[in-house]
């Protein structure tokens, strides 16, 4: 029942999300998760995100997981329709998804058919593991982080940027360390991953 679009640059591709949700998105509210983005200070593009989905017709509801309690966190996860996790340090937002209790949740509702938005950070979380990332996030901005085990949804390793800049040398230093060890898949800014079920292509 997965219905994933994962993304390197969300603005770069919202037109493939409008074709690829096959709905109409007016009215329809996003649970709209920006913790990634903290440790970088990723104001401006968290603002440019959310105003996009706005534009888009999307009720944009904020969930900040280093703040907000775990009925909040329930609640607007389960009961908006569809889930997006913003890009930023994805060891950061491991961390705040293990410490929150949302990960399961997330899980949950992502096998239960909802529509999963994941930008970058948010890509690769699906993944099984994360420590592949360690040469495009800085690790160290997640202390408390005990273990790298990613939310496990999906059975490949997102590589987003590939070939695009400012992260295009570290990612080609993520593929020559991992391509032969894992199941990467390397996608542009300009492309996204599209899931249904356990069926993915990239666009």
């Amino acid at each position: 029942m997965q219905k994933l679009f994962l993304a390197s640059l969300f603005k770069d591709v919202f037109q493939l999300f409008k074709e690829f949700a096959n709905e109409s998105l007016e009215g329809k509210k996003v649970t709209f998760i920006p913790t990634a983005a903290l440790p970088d200070q990723l104001d401006f593009h968290i603002q440019y995100s959310k105003d996009l989905l706005s534009k888009m017709g999307l009720v944009v509801d904020e969930l900040e997981l280093s703040t907000a309690p775990y009925l909040d966190i329930a609640n607007k996860l389960e009961r908006n329709d569809y889930i997006y996790i913003a890009g930023g340090n994805t060891f950061f937002l491991l961390q705040k998804i293990n410490r929150s209790g949302a990960g399961n949740i997330i899980k949950d509702q992502i096998n239960a058919g909802k529509l999963f938005i994941g930008e970058s950070a948010g890509a690769i979380i699906l993944a099984p593991n994360i420590e592949y990332s360690k040469d495009t996030d800085d690790p160290l901005a997640a202390p408390l982080l005990k273990s790298f085990e990613g939310l496990n949804v999906i059975d490949f390793y997102p590589v987003p940027h590939y070939k695009s800049e400012p992260l295009m040398e570290a990612v080609d230093i993520v593929i020559s360390k991992y391509g032969n060890k894992l199941p990467l898949v390397p996608f542009s800014n300009s492309q996204a991953i599209l899931v249904r079920e356990e069926e993915w292509k990239i666009l």
